[in-house]
């Protein structure tokens, strides 16, 4: 019981600090609408302020990794594993100035979230519409190349009830091929056991464990050899991640 209205605690304080720096979040990028660049930079800024917090909030315990691989206002892709509803926190918190965020459509109807995400300029993709999808990537190809901007997205398109890695979506490699750019992965353990996605009101205070991986060169990258390029990046997931993380089949021939 006591953990419990632990939890409905610190879920209704995250809440509301959620609300209170969405609204100003928004009054700050109101004036600035023409600017799409200058509302990307502010809401990177309002996002470690929001990811940090809310990180604090929930107790987790976020060690991270790896920021030596890469460089402030150098361009890339960020591509992370999507285990937790702590992942959005945890991205915006820890990507770099200068990051488009790329995530599928529904997340327009996250509360408070939603409607910050598209006043700042991020960018949703119709993961159910094909043609538009691949219209959006070769948007965001053109955006990210004028402005010098990163991307950041979860290649799985969805999050992992199990904390297991699903499989990839193309749309991190139409990315990579569209603007040139390295991957960095971005490996996040433990955040599936803080708060999973079939509950509710039980949030548990866990370790969470986030490693940036070094660079992954794209500039030889095909389109022919798309689904070589999607296998080739979640390899890289799979070898980083602990066996509980894996997918069932890489642990069973892991053990064979």
């Amino acid at each position: 019981m006591l953990g419990l209205v632990n939890s409905v605690l610190r879920l209704s304080v995250g809440m509301v600090f959620t609300g209170v720096v969405v609204f100003l979040g928004v009054l700050a990028l109101i004036p600035i609408i023409p600017w799409h660049e200058r509302r990307i930079r502010l809401s990177n800024h309002l996002g470690t302020v929001l990811g940090s917090g809310i990180m604090w909030i929930s107790g987790c315990t976020v060690t991270v990794r790896g920021q030596e691989n890469f460089q402030e206002g150098r361009p890339v892709i960020f591509a992370g594993n999507h285990t937790s509803i702590f992942d959005a926190f945890t991205s915006i918190w820890l990507s770099p100035t200068g990051t488009v965020g790329v995530a599928k459509k529904q997340i327009i109807y996250y509360p408070f979230y939603g409607a910050a995400w598209l006043l700042a300029g991020h960018l949703t993709v119709d993961r159910g519409r094909t043609d538009k999808a691949k219209a959006s990537m070769q948007r965001m190809g053109e955006i990210v190349r004028s402005k010098g901007l990163s991307l950041f997205m979860w290649p799985e398109g969805t999050r992992s009830r199990d904390g297991r890695l699903l499989p990839f979506k193309k749309g991190v490699v139409h990315l990579a091929l569209q603007t040139g750019l390295p991957i960095v992965p971005m490996v996040t353990t433990g955040a599936h056991k803080a708060w999973k996605k079939a509950t509710l009101l039980t949030l548990r205070s866990v370790p969470i464990d986030i490693t940036f991986l070094p660079e992954i060169d794209t500039s030889d990258w095909t389109e022919d050899r798309i689904e070589e390029h999607v296998e080739a990046l979640r390899d890289v997931f799979v070898a980083a991640l602990p066996a509980e993380q894996k997918p069932k089949k890489s642990v069973e021939l892991a053990a064979a």
